[in-house]
């Protein structure tokens, strides 16, 4: 997975267990796009400061993933979701044998949650 959706992703499950400081910032550079000496003027703090203080916050999203695997099992149950999307849309295959692979689908999505 691309790095930016990866850390957008992370920011969306996990950015509210940032302090306040460190979701301004993150916010700013990953979902703003702003540049690290923009927010370094703003903020009153060096381009280093503000560097380490993204690394900082990726490495504490990483480890709430890491622990809590709440993306991984978003991204799984998005993709069983577009299975059954496209499962609902062919006609080749007849009603019954569609129902079971949705019925398949749909109890893996019940064991993940």
């Amino acid at each position: 997975m691309e790095r930016f959706v990866e850390q957008t992703l992370l920011y969306d499950f996990y950015g509210e267990l940032l302090t306040e400081h460190q979701r301004r910032i993150y916010e700013e550079v990953v979902c703003d796009d702003f540049s690290i000496s923009e927010i370094a003027r703003d903020e009153g703090i060096s381009r280093q400061g503000v560097h380490d203080l993204i690394k900082r916050c990726n490495k504490i999203l990483d480890d709430y993933e890491s622990r809590l695997h709440l993306v991984e099992r978003f991204l799984k149950i998005r993709e069983y979701i577009k299975q059954i999307d496209t499962l609902t849309k062919d006609d080749a295959e007849d009603g019954e044998i569609r129902m079971k692979k949705i019925s398949s689908i749909a109890s893996e999505i019940l064991e993940e949650l």
